[in-house]
């Protein structure tokens, strides 16, 4: 059996390691759920399309994709979504209406991780 190396993407790697350093920093266990669904094969990682994140969030809510957002459905909400990818349709569609972020910004922004739910 292959020893696993997990992501090669740079990126990625760096920000698994951010994840994993904000995790203990705050004690907040978001940050390392997050690094560990992001550690997982590319197919393995989530892939959510709008019209499940519109079913399952809130008004102003922040949703949070450990993994690709496709633009199939509509957004009908104000919501900021963060996530590690999005296809180009599906950022033109959130931005009309609401906010796509990257996970990076997110840290930024909410470090406590509060009031955030996990889509996928």
């Amino acid at each position: 059996m292959a020893k696993r190396t997990g992501p090669e993407n740079k990126y990625l790697k760096d920000l698994i390691i951010e994840l994993k350093k904000l995790s203990k920093e705050k004690n907040v266990m978001l940050w390392k759920r997050i690094a560990y669904e992001l550690e997982k094969p590319t197919r393995k990682r989530r892939e959510v399309n709008i019209s499940r994140i519109n079913k399952y969030t809130k008004e102003g809510e922040t949703a949070l994709v450990p993994g690709k957002v496709l633009s199939m459905g509509e957004l009908d909400k104000k919501i900021t979504i963060s996530g590690w990818k999005f296809s180009r349709s599906a950022e033109e569609k959130i931005n009309k209406i609401g906010n796509a972020i990257t996970i990076n910004e997110l840290m930024k922004k909410n470090p406590e991780g509060k009031k955030v739910r996990i889509i996928g």
